[in-house]
């Protein structure tokens, strides 16, 4: 009878630990079926390194020097290995503590109050064996913090590893950019000097006004003060494409501007449910929700009976050669057991604290989802509507060619005035500076695409730094 009721006493306690302890379930996220735009395809997404579409050897050398010295993944790595040894700190709590001790001493009483006191020898030897017994799951909930809490920082390194692939080649595509826009105002201040050498030369012939001469000279400042500005930003790009592959500010090389012949034209999205396997930051904010709602057990089993079991064996002895005496033996063996009962209230704040903190990630798993799903439609949308705003601007940089051709054949022939020249170079030279733009939108935008679906890493990269 003692010994049924034993046992279901055991039961009952372990019925109800998991009662304290709640287990993990994903929220109802209700993902859409479809995207808004976009086709669905189950192999849209693959871990390719998607950089080397573009057959650029500089921009794969750049990316490689990032991913070996870039300071932000040096630290997302170190803290995913902190959190790995954190999970076997947490872990040995629900194991027993077995420690060993030894002591040796020599001494004696003051014979003015013991007079019979002479030197004596200490010499000890034990061990200490200390368990708790994780009644209510208290040690296994927190492993299990410690667990998701670890694969979070694996998450957050996936995630910092996508960002910074596409950092630098947004950079390095932006400074393709500038450089272009460089040359585009390098040749506008070229052609506008010569032009204004001429109409100063006509000018001197009482040819040309001054109004005609003063105007071509605000042209060619404009032009001038656009090379400056393009100088300024090209070095300031290349201090920060340098800072962010882990070096010190200085020139940054480039290849051949990339071009459109290697870029898909068009780029599937992969089925709306694959985000919540495919982006490390949806992962992770899964897995600071599961941590966050296993501390709520940890919490919980706080209020509780915490039950522990002590046991102490030893020898001690006044000369080393008596150790292995049987009389020499001491052992003690206890078990306690604490129980909070009045601190003001103090435990379940804290339990209903935690519960708050667990809420809080819930919310914010679902908005790092909602904030993926409109990243996604933001990038196809981005993807298609630059791709033929560059068409555009090809066109409009061509019509506004001829335009300023024909502009200057009429000024020479006299039969416009110099207002309509100036108007001409003025629509051409915008026209080219945005075309330059907009070429490096449309691969920003074949980056955002591979960056929001949480997709375009080299596994052998991630596989290397985890080892």
């Amino acid at each position: 009878m003692r010994k049924r009721g034993a046992a279901s006493l055991v039961a009952s306690l372990l019925v109800t630990s998991c009662a304290l302890t709640p287990d993990y379930e994903r929220p109802d996220l209700n993902v859409p079926v479809d995207w808004e735009r976009g086709e669905a395809t189950q192999d849209a997404i693959a871990n390719t390194a998607w950089w080397e579409l573009y057959g650029d050897p500089v921009l794969e050398g750049l990316i490689e020097r990032a991913l070996a010295q870039n300071q932000n993944l040096a630290l997302a790595l170190a803290r995913m290995e902190e959190a790995y040894y954190l999970v076997n700190f947490t872990r040995a709590e629900q194991f027993p503590f077995l420690d060993v001790f030894g002591s040796a001493g020599r001494g004696r009483q003051s014979k003015q109050i013991f007079p019979p006191a002479k030197t004596d020898n200490n010499f000890g030897l034990g061990a200490n064996l200390s368990f708790e017994i994780d009644l209510w799951r208290r040690y296994a909930r927190a492993t299990e913090a410690a667990r998701a809490d670890l694969l979070a920082s694996e998450f957050g390194l996936r995630n910092v590893t996508i960002g910074l692939v596409a950092q630098v080649a947004e950079l390095y595509f932006g400074l393709q950019d500038l450089d272009s826009r460089l040359e585009i105002s390098r040749r506008t201040v070229r052609g506008r000097a010569e032009r204004l050498a001429i109409i100063e030369a006509r000018f001197e012939r009482g040819i040309e006004p001054e109004l005609d001469v003063n105007q071509a000279q605000v042209q060619l400042a404009v032009a001038q003060v656009a090379v400056t500005s393009y100088e300024r930003l090209t070095a300031q790009t290349e201090h920060v494409l340098r800072v962010v592959i882990g070096e010190y500010p200085g020139p940054v090389p480039r290849g051949p501007r990339v071009g459109f012949g290697r870029v898909p034209l068009t780029i599937p999205a992969g089925i709306p449910s694959e985000l919540l396997q495919r982006r490390p930051d949806v992962q992770e904010a899964e897995q600071v929700l599961i941590a966050e709602t296993a501390r709520i057990g940890v919490a919980q089993a706080l209020r509780f009976p915490s039950l522990s079991l002590t046991s102490q064996i030893s020898v001690v002895a006044t000369d080393l050669t008596d150790l292995n005496s049987m009389d020499a033996g001491e052992w003690s063996l206890a078990a306690g057991i604490f129980q909070p009962i009045f601190n003001s209230g103090r435990l379940k704040a804290q339990k209903e604290a935690q519960v708050a903190r667990a809420e809080q990630a819930r919310h914010g798993y679902v908005l790092t989802l909602l904030n993926a799903f409109r990243e996604v439609e933001d990038a196809i949308v981005a993807t298609d509507t630059f791709r033929r705003e560059f068409e555009a601007r090809t066109r409009q940089v061509a019509a506004a060619s001829s335009a300023l051709r024909l502009s200057q054949a009429r000024y020479d022939a006299g039969v416009v005035d110099y207002l309509e020249v100036l108007d001409s170079e003025r629509t051409l030279f915008d026209a080219e500076l945005r075309h330059s733009q907009a070429h490096r939108s449309v691969l920003s935008a074949f980056v955002s695409v591979y960056k929001a679906l949480g997709g375009g890493w080299d596994e052998r990269v991630l596989q290397e730094q985890a080892d």
